[in-house]
């Protein structure tokens, strides 16, 4: 079957379900408010328990790690994030499922070469950007005299 670019794209565009874009706002919103809300929920938490506040924003960053982890190893988090989008993605929840979920998917190729090596190649991004925006921001702050 012999098609044209242009006939392709019409042929997607008549196909293709309408994205529910409110809807999903929506929920992104809500789910991602609810982990936030929980995190400040648990720094209350644990400075109730006489953490200091630096020692508690530390503690609730492993909890939510910790939670996001272990709901990805049980199959759960793919489901709410199916459902809420970006709103489990934006939170250090969505890193931590974007590392076990590799980790989990490439177990039968073994431990180093399977696990690790896939945990590192999301992280290798994560860290090169992350370091490299820390550098750019502490550069322009030195020059604003900050």
């Amino acid at each position: 079957m012999n098609i044209s670019n242009r006939d392709y794209q019409k042929l997607v565009r008549e196909r293709a379900k309408p994205s529910p874009t409110g809807k999903n706002l929506i929920w992104a919103f809500c789910v991602g408010g609810a982990i936030c809300a929980a995190g400040q929920g648990l720094t209350e938490l644990y400075r109730g328990w006489g953490l200091d506040q630096k020692q508690a924003g530390t503690a609730v960053s492993m909890t939510l790690i910790l939670a996001a982890a272990l709901l990805t190893g049980l199959g759960w988090f793919d489901k709410v994030a199916k459902r809420a989008g970006a709103g489990t993605l934006v939170p250090i929840t969505g890193f931590a499922n974007a590392m076990v979920s590799p980790a989990l998917e490439f177990k039968s190729e073994g431990l180093v070469t399977g696990t690790a090596a896939k945990l590192f190649t999301v992280a290798g991004p994560v860290l090169v950007f992350g370091i490299g925006a820390s550098v750019v921001y502490g550069l322009i702050l030195c020059l604003l005299g900050g």
